[in-house]
């Protein structure tokens, strides 16, 4: 089949690389043309893994196309995905300005029956308005809603082995024929990813449409919630590892998102959160636990600075601190929203330095903090420090060489917002050892 994403971000590229991957001959446009040349050259914008190399494998077997011409690729094309950013607006809802001009560009390149598939993340009621938008130029189409369930690091799996896909169709005695044409379509596109037993759910696009942010929302609240638990467990002497435990083996509850420690970021359970309370605020409803969440959270993002104060009585002025993560969560280079950011911006105006590494996302941080420092390899930024904060994950630094950290601390001090290490052990190693809920 001849596919076409419109936009060539995140979403974008995993999908359209993804659907080449399994045989479609895919366009993927983006309206930046260095951008295009970029990728037409195997040069790709962000890090997941696996992403270049499928890439540049289908780029080879002429399967991919990177390109800035949105009519040429639509008229090429059966299906046409939405795959433009929908950033957060002012007032915490979702930014739709992307998807409605895509929806008018598309609309006057339709020649013949198109699917046009909103995989962007957008609030309940925007694909309707996709729909009255091309209806006004054409009536050969039908909007889809499929909304994505990538998480960053491990999205090309995530795609190839989902554990569902929901597509929202609108049948109306208007459309029927259009919409289960729509249907067989998108079957057909997701047939090789759900051969193993994934269902496909069909269901209305106000429901598709809600069901990516309730997803988002409640680990966003599972994870609100363990960080609340955490909190709660050091003021009582508890172990938040034996409670999450002891909680995740009931089958009701299950074990995933359960992990306690300083916030989450990144680029969809902050924005989507704040997008389905502003809906709700937009209908009359006050969906508190919702905004709570959205409190808590931003709170746990600054919980290792409040132990840091703690450790050196309140004063931290000149004090350089080894930071070591930057991304929001391992295998990505991905730093929005990220809990670095806001504990690197609160120990800066503490008056502290910070030497931070990465494995893949510095670059990124540099654009954001040019003033700090950056090392080149883990032990590097601890040189001389007053004290080492983990911040993301990553395996790297999971198993690290103690005497090697001990050395080049000059205090032996380390503030664990992971929960990485086992306290006994660092505690017998001579470190002052803080961490979440433990």
């Amino acid at each position: 089949m001849n596919i076409s994403i419109i936009g060539s971000g995140y979403v974008g590229l995993v999908t359209g690389v993804c659907l080449a991957d399994s045989g479609n001959t895919v366009y993927c446009v983006d309206n930046d043309p260095d951008k295009v040349n970029s990728l037409n050259n195997g040069v790709i914008p962000i890090y997941e893994p696996r992403l270049k190399e499928l890439t540049d494998k289908n780029i080879k077997n002429k399967k991919l196309y990177f390109t800035d011409d949105l009519d040429n690729a639509v008229r090429k094309t059966d299906a046409v995905f939405i795959a433009v950013g929908t950033p957060p607006a002012n007032d915490g809802g979702a930014d739709l300005t992307n998807v409605f001009k895509v929806a008018k560009d598309i609309a006057g390149a339709v020649d013949g029956f198109k699917v046009i598939v909103v995989k962007s993340t957008v609030p309940v009621g925007t694909c309707r308005k996709v729909e009255e938008i091309i209806a006004k130029t054409t009536r050969n189409f039908c909007v889809v809603s499929n909304p994505e369930f990538l998480k960053e690091g491990v999205a090309i799996d995530d795609f190839q082995r989902p554990d569902r896909v929901v597509v929202g169709i609108n049948f109306k005695e208007e459309n029927k024929k259009e919409a289960q044409a729509a249907k067989e379509i998108i079957g057909e596109i997701y047939e090789p990813f759900v051969r193993t037993g994934a269902p496909i759910y069909f269901m209305d696009t106000n429901s598709s449409e809600m069901t990516k942010y309730a997803a988002n929302a409640m680990l966003a609240l599972r994870i609100t919630f363990m960080n609340e638990l955490a909190n709660l467990c050091s003021l009582v002497d508890a172990d938040v590892d034996a409670v999450r435990i002891g909680i995740g083996s009931d089958k009701r509850i299950g074990k995933s998102f359960l992990f306690p420690g300083i916030g989450y970021g990144g680029s969809c359970f902050p924005k989507d959160v704040k997008a389905l309370y502003r809906t709700a605020k937009q209908r009359g409803y006050e969906f508190k636990l919702l905004k709570a969440v959205d409190e808590v959270n931003a709170l746990q993002k600054e919980v290792l600075i409040d132990f840091i104060l703690k450790h050196f009585k309140g004063n931290i002025d000149d004090k350089t601190f080894a930071l070591w993560g930057l991304s929001f969560k391992p295998k990505t280079d991905d730093i929005r929203e990220a809990p670095s950011v806001a504990i690197i911006s609160k120990l800066l105006s503490y008056g502290a330095k910070v030497r931070a590494y990465d494995p893949i996302a510095t670059i990124n941080m540099k654009k954001v903090f040019p003033e700090i420092e950056y090392a080149d390899d883990m032990y590097g930024a601890l040189e001389g420090a007053d004290g080492l904060i983990i911040v993301t994950e990553w395996n790297d630094f999971r198993v690290p060489d103690i005497d090697k950290v001990k050395n080049a601390l000059k205090e032996k001090v380390i503030f664990d917002g992971r929960n990485i290490y086992n306290k006994k052990r660092m505690i017998d190693d001579g470190f002052d050892y803080y961490s979440i809920g433990r």
